[in-house]
């Protein structure tokens, strides 16, 4: 069973790099998405962002036995944080153009990210999921894979 995403609905389309925020300026049968805004980050891999080695750490004061700690992944946090931020600017557009319904297009990761970032109300909104990554395709290819 599809939700209908009606005419002035969102759609935002990113994943933890890119984020595309569409504008249903169709209606329900018919759609006709407008970018509103796009944004992408430079976030290159780990070993370029960081270069010390993980710490060790001691199991107790007086054992002799030492551990590796894990190495951070500076990449994967700067994601979630991109992330932070999207949510914080859809929210704003979903108020902003007051809009009757959002539909969301991203990975797991990254919709498991917004879930947890969206408010309350801007989350009722969500009229429809799509567990996709559809950033690198153009806009007229994404209208498929929504309105099918």
């Amino acid at each position: 069973m599809t939700k209908s995403v009606p005419h002035n609905a969102i759609v935002f389309v990113g994943d933890g790099r890119k984020a595309l925020f569409l504008h249903n300026e169709g209606d329900e049968k018919f759609a006709n998405l407008k970018a509103v805004n796009v944004a992408t980050i430079e976030n290159p891999p780990t070993h370029e962002q960081g270069t010390d080695r993980p710490g060790r750490g001691f199991m107790a004061a007086h054992a002799a036995r030492r551990s590796a700690m894990e190495a951070t992944d500076w990449h994967e946090i700067e994601e979630h944080r991109f992330v932070q931020k999207m949510s914080e600017a859809l929210e704003r557009l979903v108020r902003e153009s007051n809009a009757p319904a959002l539909v969301i297009v991203a990975p797991s990761r990254t919709l498991a990210d917004l879930r947890d970032a969206l408010h309350p109300d801007v989350k009722a909104k969500v009229a429809l999921e799509i567990n996709k990554d559809l950033t690198k395709i153009p806009v007229w290819d994404i209208e498929k894979h929504i309105f099918v």
